[in-house]
């Protein structure tokens, strides 16, 4: 399959923190319209096209997540700076001197600069230590906090990482963008949509996004409820091991070498049954994979897989390089590979492959 450059760049240049995620349903929605029966919405924001193959056939939920890592402003200064208050798992280290985009409730959208104090100031044994993130701080050009206001900047506005998506460098296989942390599980879940549709399956497929994942896994706790599926994945991301410095312990995962398939993460134990069926998939198929521990870490897999009575649950995911940062890194490969996994996986699954799972367990 070729890359929809257009498809993972909609994705990734639109904004969406938790809680403020309505331009991501919105793309997905419009990618995801020619293929959906139709659209199933939760209260706090998740979205999936339900197309139905057999109306007899398992209930499956692919799920990416919608939100991205952000910031929300929290106070405006007198002299017009902004104080913010982080969305998502932040290093502070990360933060300083980047570029963010500020949207207020109107739509509006402002640029500003993460600053705190030069290092000509800091003593030298402030110097050594990690800045705290309440000492940083938004500058986005203003002289006051009436001229803010009277640009629109009220406090809970949503602020975004800002970077251009683009490829590394001509013929490089990495991409570079913010956002990969979900928007490329949003983009699986499309694609996944659009195979399922064209090449015919054998279940109720519920394809999309939930909401709010960065803090806490919130969303694929509302939206199991109405979808009730049979079986759950995770279409999300995972650490990459493969630069200076890392070691195996630390993640295990190596950029261009395939999707990971999570056996075990912080949030859960890989489904054994489900991780069996998926593996056997990807062999059968000659797909790349990586069977991958990231302890400090989750998915909404998490979540899904404790809720009503149990739900098989698996976390199929893209490593990334410079998670939660403003400039993340994949490979196209691993991409186009997680796509080829998640379509032959729709391509397989019936009731009886349902049946064989649930033994497995």
């Amino acid at each position: 399959m070729e890359l929809n450059k257009e498809l993972l760049t909609d994705l990734t240049m639109a904004k969406g923190i938790a809680g403020n995620e309505g331009q991501i349903r919105k793309v997905f929605k419009q990618y995801a319209e020619p293929y959906s029966n139709e659209f199933v919405e939760d209260g706090i924001g998740g979205i999936f096209a339900k197309h139905v193959g057999d109306e007899n056939g398992p209930r499956v939920l692919l799920a990416g997540h919608l939100d991205e890592v952000g910031f929300m402003v929290s106070q405006i200064t007198d002299k017009g700076f902004i104080k913010f208050q982080t969305i998502g798992g932040w290093w502070s280290q990360v933060v300083l001197a980047q570029q963010v985009e500020i949207t207020t409730c109107e739509g509006k959208v402002y640029r500003g600069v993460t600053g705190s104090k030069p290092p000509h100031v800091l003593s030298a044994e402030a110097r050594k230590k990690p800045i705290d993130m309440s000492d940083v701080f938004i500058d986005i050009g203003a002289t006051s906090k009436k001229q803010v206001e009277e640009w629109g900047i009220r406090r809970g506005d949503m602020i975004t990482p800002y970077i251009e998506t683009r490829r590394m460098n001509p013929g490089s296989p990495f991409l570079l963008a913010k956002a990969w942390d979900n928007r490329i599980g949003v983009a699986v879940a499309v694609e996944a949509l659009k195979h399922a549709v064209e090449h015919g399956h054998k279940t109720v497929l519920f394809s999309g996004a939930n909401s709010q994942e960065e803090v806490g896994l919130r969303g694929a706790k509302v939206s199991v409820n109405i979808v009730k599926p049979d079986l759950a994945f995770a279409l999300d991301t995972g650490t990459a091991g493969d630069t200076p410095g890392m070691t195996e312990k630390e993640a295990d995962s190596i950029l261009g070498n395939g999707p990971q398939v999570i056996v075990f993460d912080a949030s859960m134990v890989g489904h054994k049954g489900l991780r069996e069926f998926v593996t056997d998939v990807a062999d059968e198929n000659n797909i790349p994979y990586q069977l991958t521990f990231i302890p400090g870490g989750g998915t909404d897999a998490g979540s899904m897989h404790v809720s009503q009575s149990g739900i098989p649950s698996i976390a199929i995911t893209v490593p990334v390089r410079y998670l939660h940062s403003h400039t993340s890194i994949i490979h196209e490969d691993d991409y186009l590979n997680t796509v080829k996994l998640v379509n032959a996986i729709m391509d397989r699954l019936d009731q009886d492959a349902l049946a064989t799972i649930r033994e497995n367990a």
